[in-house]
């Protein structure tokens, strides 16, 4: 069991006292399409927002551990908060990529909310000392509370080929769409954010290749041992804790409500008696325990490999994404299962059950996430083939 850091531990604990506001707040996050200042402001206080800082600069350099379990805590009160908050710890830990003057810019408050648009929609155009920004990105998880956004481009090199290319821009650069408005996350305010002839010295300019490898230079803490977990490896990892969260909220949230529950149109006063019902309850929670322990497997894979100052080899990351892939289909067929026997009570908007529900079937569509993709990539790589994808 991994050991945790006291100050880690204390977020921890922390975000578990706020379980029950989360789901309380839940309608709101949905009725506003967006989680909302208290949420935010809740989160900031316990400490959320520092885990993905580095010490140096005042943050507590949470371990992929620790940010998984806080993350997943964080989903079993509301999904969307748990979403928004690991994409934002997310992009704390994708800062320490850049040059030492950057991270001492981002990192300056000792707590920081980094959004991502990671699909290449935008294009880079050199200017002096930088680069023009124009493009847009859907999808910008978190974007309304976010201080930075970490979005995609492309720079069209002489020979006509084009290179990808990262930037940390202030979120104050971009417009941000009304366009979220969807049936499950809705709380995400995952809104298409956009870029008119913004500038971005070079500094904040990073390559895709660099970023994703761990080897960008000019910072301190390059090779370093401890926290080189490898770009699109460590997004994977930590979104699975979101699930798990989801799933073991839709297990409390039925499970508690059950007692003394009768069952419509039957002689059953009390769901819990019923053979069904107690099978769909074992089998839920045994599928949430399955998937707990591949991801306590994996999440101790990436760490012992960056405590040895190493990058994740392709091996590393494929396992995670195949396990990953997984360990999220067990968590969604347990949240099915016990959805099969809800009741139609359970629709109620009232009831953070049913959003659960829904939330994880809308999440589990994403496109870095969904098992199939992610499982023919671990299949692939077990049957001596190559992956066939750069998005490792």
């Amino acid at each position: 069991m991994t050991k945790f850091d006291a100050e880690s531990a204390a977020v921890l604990e922390a975000v578990r006292g706020l379980i029950p506001v989360l789901r309380e707040n839940g309608v709101a996050a949905e009725d506003n399409r967006w989680i909302g200042d208290e949420n935010i402001a809740l989160l900031e206080k316990a400490g959320v927002f520092r885990t993905g800082v580095p010490k140096r600069f005042g943050g507590l350099e949470s371990s992929l551990a620790e940010q998984f379990a806080i993350a997943a805590v964080i989903s079993q009160g509301c999904a969307s908060t748990g979403w928004v908050a690991a994409a934002w710890m997310e992009g704390a830990w994708v800062a320490s990529l850049y040059p030492d003057e950057v991270q001492k810019e981002i990192y300056a408050g000792g707590s920081v909310r980094i959004s991502g648009g990671l699909t290449p929609t935008a294009m880079f155009t050199p200017a002096d000392g930088g680069y023009l920004l124009n493009g847009s990105w859907g999808f910008n998880t978190g974007c309304r509370g976010a201080d930075w956004n970490f979005v995609a481009g492309l720079r069209e090199l002489p020979d006509g080929e084009v290179e990808p290319l990262y930037a940390l821009v202030p979120m104050s650069a971009f417009t941000i769409a009304d366009d979220w408005h969807v049936s499950a996350a809705a709380g995400t305010g995952s809104f298409t954010t956009s870029a008119e002839n913004v500038f971005v010295p070079a500094k904040f300019v990073a390559g895709a290749e660099a970023l994703v490898t761990g080897t960008t230079g000019d910072r301190a803490n390059a090779g370093t041992a401890g926290r080189n977990y490898g770009l699109i490896t460590y997004v994977a990892a930590m979104s699975i804790a979101v699930y798990l969260g989801v799933a073991k909220g839709a297990y409390d949230t039925f499970t508690e409500r059950l007692p003394g529950k009768p069952i419509a149109y039957t002689n059953w006063t009390d769901a819990r008696e019923h053979p069904l019902v107690q099978l769909k309850v074992a089998s839920a929670a045994g599928a949430i325990a399955a998937a707990e322990a591949l991801a306590d497997g994996f999440v101790a894979r990436l760490q012992d490999r960056a405590d040895a100052g190493e990058h994740p080899t392709v091996e590393d990351s494929v396992t995670v994404r195949g396990q990953g892939g997984f360990a999220l289909k067990l968590l969604k067929q347990a949240v099915e299962d016990l959805h099969e026997v809800s009741g139609a009570s359970a629709l109620s908007r009232h009831q953070a059950f049913q959003r659960f529900y829904r939330d994880m079937e809308g999440l589990s569509r994403h496109g870095m996430m969904t098992p199939n993709t992610n499982l023919e990539l671990q299949g692939r790589m077990l049957l001596g083939l190559d992956p066939d994808t750069l998005y490792l």
